[in-house]
């Protein structure tokens, strides 16, 4: 089985709220002073999926991050878990790009790799919680492809997968090559290993620039966005408190019930 894992480097999501800061005037997030940035949650999520299906039929695991200033530490994360090769594709113009342009970047540089048999990735990413890249990348590559996969099983050159829906969940047979997107349900990443932290370190990532993959720059990016961000801020949360007394616990329950239809919540 040759598996690939779409990766990204994110935001710590268990940041305190009040580090994070939003720069209006060019709608960015400012990184929080202090915070190391992390692989993304779900992003590990495929990572233990694809390792569960090298346990079990062997193969090889290749993960792919895009972006630029990646620390190599934090991408390397997948490699000390049990990846065996890992791809940086890192120049400024993959910068600010939408998830279109995201998704066309990771199909090109899959493209170019070739030979593979799934390829997975996160429900979505924690910092926009999209959850686009993975079926747009599926779309790009001609694949079929299942999200919020639960439990996968390979037999016979198919997947069978059970996927998670609101009711329980359904299973889908499909074809390979495919590409699934996994969350939680398909279980908790493990930790790396001393050996496979040691083993991480003396392995270097293989940098892609876009003419590695055959794009042009104005395909990717924020050159190549097909979505136009108006405006990022913060929300305002307010919350307002009276206290309904009575001489009475009985007096206070009739005093609250008559605030409620006042308020016409009744």
């Amino acid at each position: 089985m040759n598996m690939i894992v779409c990766i990204k480097q994110v935001i710590d999501p268990e940041a305190p709220p009040a580090s994070f800061k939003i720069d209006p005037s060019s709608n960015k997030v400012v990184p929080p002073a202090g915070v190391s940035p992390i692989i993304d949650p779900y992003a590990e999520y495929a990572v233990e999926a694809a390792l569960k299906l090298k346990d079990a039929l062997g193969g090889k695991i290749t993960a792919i991050s895009l972006g630029t200033n990646q620390l190599r530490d934090i991408a390397k994360k997948p490699l000390a878990m049990g990846a065996d090769e890992l791809i940086l594709l890192e120049d400024e113009s993959f910068d600010e790009g939408d998830s279109w342009s995201t998704a066309y970047a990771l199909a090109m540089s899959i493209k170019k790799l070739g030979d593979y048999d799934i390829i997975f990735c996160g429900r979505e990413a924690s910092d926009w919680n999209a959850g686009q890249v993975g079926s747009g990348i599926a779309e790009l590559l001609g694949l079929p492809s299942v999200t919020l996969a639960k439990k996968i099983d390979i037999t016979d050159g198919k997947a069978r997968v059970e996927r998670v829906t609101d009711e329980g969940y359904e299973v889908i047979e499909l074809s390979l090559p495919a590409l699934i997107t996994v969350s939680n349900e398909i279980g908790e990443p493990r930790y790396p290993t001393i050996k496979g932290i040691m083993a991480a370190k003396k392995k270097e990532a293989v940098i892609w620039k876009p003419a590695d993959i055959g794009v042009e720059v104005s395909q990717l990016g924020a050159a190549g966005r097909h979505t136009k961000l108006l405006k990022l801020f913060q929300p305002v949360r307010e919350g307002k408190c009276e206290i309904v007394e009575g001489e009475s616990p009985e007096e206070a329950a009739a005093n609250l019930a008559l605030k409620l239809r006042e308020a016409k919540i009744l």
